[in-house]
């Protein structure tokens, strides 16, 4: 049954008291930020408003409102992924930056420090939140890198495959991965708190 505007407001208030507490758990869950959480349960409840005449009651209000936050917490996640402190941009020129940055001028590594965020005991590809995080990593990578990387690790393309789809060297297609790498890598240090 659909939600007229006449019980639109009585409906949603019914739903916000039977539906916050599980909405916030979940919503806490996926951002680890109590006030982040409050916020997005909140907008859940004003997009639900603005959308309940088109609520058919095909599904539960409760799957509803929880495909609603669902979209909140991508969209909280796109947009932190997007603006960062250090305004990194994943571009080609910041992957010859990062990989020219290796070495010194007489050629030797340059030591650096291990950024904490690889320094942790959870498994990361474990956490779903950080999964959104590399996803967005991964979209941002120049086109040609990100298919090289996407052939490579999770279609598991062998390397002369992949040079002819993508029309490179073999050469060319190891620089590319390794920089492609090295840009993931700086993504996810940036945008990963």
């Amino acid at each position: 049954m659909s939600v007229t505007t006449e019980n639109s407001k009585k409906e949603l208030e019914n739903w916000v008291n039977q539906y916050s507490d599980e909405l916030y758990s979940w919503a806490l869950y996926k951002t680890s930020s109590k006030e982040t959480a409050e916020d997005l349960v909140q907008e859940t409840f004003l997009a639900a408003f603005n959308k309940i005449e088109s609520f058919q009651g095909k599904s539960q209000p409760k799957t509803w409102l929880f495909a609603i936050l669902n979209n909140k917490v991508v969209d909280y996640y796109r947009l932190s992924a997007r603006t960062t402190k250090n305004n990194f941009s994943l571009t080609e020129e910041s992957g010859f930056e990062l990989s020219d940055g290796l070495f010194n001028t007489t050629e030797n590594w340059i030591n650096k420090d291990i950024n904490p965020i690889w320094d942790q005991e959870e498994q990361l590809l474990d956490n779903p939140n950080f999964n959104l995080v590399l996803q967005f990593c991964m979209d941002d990578l120049p086109e040609k890198w990100k298919l090289a990387m996407t052939s490579k690790y999770l279609t598991n393309n062998k390397a002369d495959v992949i040079c002819k789809e993508l029309e490179i060297t073999t050469s060319n297609y190891w620089q590319i991965i390794h920089r492609a790498k090295l840009l993931l890598k700086k993504c996810l240090e940036t945008k990963w708190d």
